[in-house]
């Protein structure tokens, strides 16, 4: 009787030791997709995050999805926002963007809860400012290091492209510029229709090069020969400047404005299309040219936003990192 009971204690203990293996295994497993956008206050711009989100759940309906603004400014309005939250959901705004936090509090949620494997898709342009502070996020995260293995944050932490791509020869970014000059294809489209040349304010910034824009409107320009295409930033060159410089040395009179932005904001709804004198509509009509300004985030045009849904898929992929 006694060699019967040490027998099924040993039975016992052996069984919970392997459940705990496999519950420990199984929570090294448990992977979860973070979209990384730089964000927007504007209730109407949202449709063009959302609908990466989408996107992204559609394809993979069992794996959690979260979104973080990497905007400090932005989160910050948002947060006051959610202080009367029922104002902003009756204007259609989900609680996922009035709850919205920076990257490492997401992140930081997603460890509490379990999330061992994440994959960071960024929605940003090209390596800017915003996306090498995420490269540098998913960098310090993964190098953390703890006495048991069993304790750290994370397993794995990958960071998929930005829409233009970025450096390295895994993937080569003038191919990514390519693909994204023809998912705008309607764009060109629209500007053929008006007979117009299609002028896009990116936004730019202060630290990086901005000669990722100059290559995309060389290829758009390649890709589409009888409809003129500029490209100018609101921060670092080209700027308005050097886009008007180029429509009147080719005489051009007409232009179809669009946002080169993923969403349709602040910088589409008043610097590129707002009723001030500075804004780049009415710049462009003081120097006798006819606007026609398109107010929409690229984000919003599906063959755009499938970009980062393949760019996701290749980072996972790479990070051996299984989404379903």
């Amino acid at each position: 009787m006694k060699k019967v009971i040490i027998f099924l204690f040993v039975a016992v203990f052996l069984m919970t030791g392997v459940c705990m293996a496999k519950m420990e295994k199984n929570k090294t497993k448990k992977n979860a997709i973070v979209i990384a956008s730089f964000g927007t206050t504007y209730p109407s711009g949202l449709k063009s995050i959302i609908n990466i989100i989408n996107m992204v759940k559609n394809e993979f309906p069992n794996t959690e999805v979260r979104v973080t603004f990497t905007s400090n400014i932005i989160r910050k309005i948002w947060q006051k926002r959610n202080k009367h939250p029922e104002e902003w959901i009756k204007k259609g705004v989900p609680k996922e963007i009035l709850n919205v936090k920076g990257v490492v509090a997401t992140l930081g949620d997603l460890s509490d809860e379990g999330y061992k494997n994440i994959v960071i898709q960024p929605t940003h342009i090209y390596h800017g400012e915003e996306f090498s502070d995420l490269l540098e996020y998913a960098r310090g995260l993964n190098s953390i290091q703890t006495i048991k293995k069993r304790w750290k944050p994370f397993h794995k932490i990958v960071l998929g492209r930005p829409a233009l791509g970025t450096y390295g020869d895994k993937y080569d970014y003038h191919e990514d510029i390519k693909e994204v000059v023809k998912a705008l294809r309607n764009d060109v489209e629209l500007a053929r229709k008006h007979n117009a040349a299609l002028v896009y304010m990116g936004h730019g910034n202060e630290f990086y090069s901005t000669g990722a824009y100059i290559e995309t409107e060389k290829e758009f320009n390649r890709q589409y020969k009888d409809v003129k295409i500029f490209i100018g930033t609101v921060e670092g060159y080209p700027s308005l400047g050097d886009v008007i410089l180029k429509l009147k040395k080719q005489n051009i009179k007409k232009v179809v404005l669009k946002p080169f932005m993923v969403v349709a904001g602040d910088h589409a709804s008043n610097d590129m299309a707002g009723d001030e004198p500075d804004s780049w509509k009415n710049i462009l009509k003081k120097e006798g040219i006819e606007v026609i300004p398109v107010i929409e985030g690229l984000g919003s045009n599906n063959s755009f936003a499938k970009i980062f849904l393949e760019h996701l898929k290749d980072a996972a992929k790479d990070g051996g990192i299984n989404l379903k």
